[in-house]
């Protein structure tokens, strides 16, 4: 089990930029895992943002791609990701999970971190 902690979620104007950070609460690296920022918009299922495995392939969905980018420390003990040209549409709370390359499924989750833009 791995209890991840997000930060730096809040409130921007559409344009602007948020870095959000996720580390694991005992300060472990991450190295070994598979890596994610998911989003989960009021009244909407949680969707996948960005991914990157553990051998740092990376995944972006397509309403993020070329605004997003997930980025880890090169010990893996801090993940990232760095937001820019924000849109009122991106507003969601953004979690991290990780997983074993081997799941199929994310199964260790932070508690999520409120991200608000507005026009």
């Amino acid at each position: 089990q791995v209890h991840l902690i997000e930060s730096g979620g809040g409130l921007v104007q559409a344009g602007g930029s948020l870095r959000l950070s996720c580390a694991a609460r005992s300060g472990r690296p991450l190295s070994g895992f598979d890596i994610a920022w998911f989003r989960q918009a009021p009244g909407k299922e949680r969707d996948l943002v960005a991914s990157m495995t553990y051998s740092s392939r990376t995944y972006y969905a397509g309403s993020v791609q070329g605004r997003f980018t997930i980025s880890t420390t090169s010990a893996r003990t801090t993940v990232y990701l760095q937001m820019n040209s924000l849109k009122p549409e991106d507003t969601a709370v953004y979690y991290c999970a990780v997983k074993r390359p081997a799941s199929s499924d994310y199964d260790n989750w932070g508690q999520g971190t409120q991200v608000t833009v507005s026009s």
